[in-house]
């Protein structure tokens, strides 16, 4: 139970951070071979952090998998408990997680959906609506 809150306190508290690197996992632009020595380091470290971004999402989907897979155990268990009061403490715990778990897939299918190719606007800033010719 205790792995369980310091899982939850977690997730809270990096959910945030996940979200505010609006990185993408597309290669950015090779600089030209007459960029300066900022621009190849500013290149490599988006290209870094490109990398974290990818291997974050892939971890952060791995640790839903699991919580599903501890949550159905709990959902399984929870017809055998005959004390109601014990029952219905279970019970809360399970729509908790339920509500947790579809919480973190939303982020991550948002996350998803920015797509490799979005432009980054800064710490999660919305992007800006594409004006329309009239």
């Amino acid at each position: 139970m205790i792995r369980m809150s310091l899982l939850l306190v977690l997730t809270v508290a990096l959910t945030p951070l996940l979200h505010a690197q609006d990185a993408s996992p597309q290669a950015a632009p090779l600089p030209s071979p007459h960029a300066d020595p900022h621009s190849k380091m500013m290149a490599d470290m988006h290209a870094h952090m490109m990398a974290m971004h990818q291997h974050e999402m892939e971890t952060m989907k791995a640790d839903i998998e699991k919580m599903k897979l501890s949550l159905a155990t709990i959902k399984a268990n929870l017809p055998q408990i005959t004390d109601s009061a014990e029952k219905a403490r279970w019970q809360s715990n399970v729509d908790l997680w339920e509500v947790m778990l579809s919480h973190m897939e939303n982020m991550l299918q948002h996350m998803d959906s920015m797509g490799p190719g979005m432009p980054d606007h800064g710490m999660g800033a919305p992007r800006p609506p594409d004006k329309k010719p009239e």
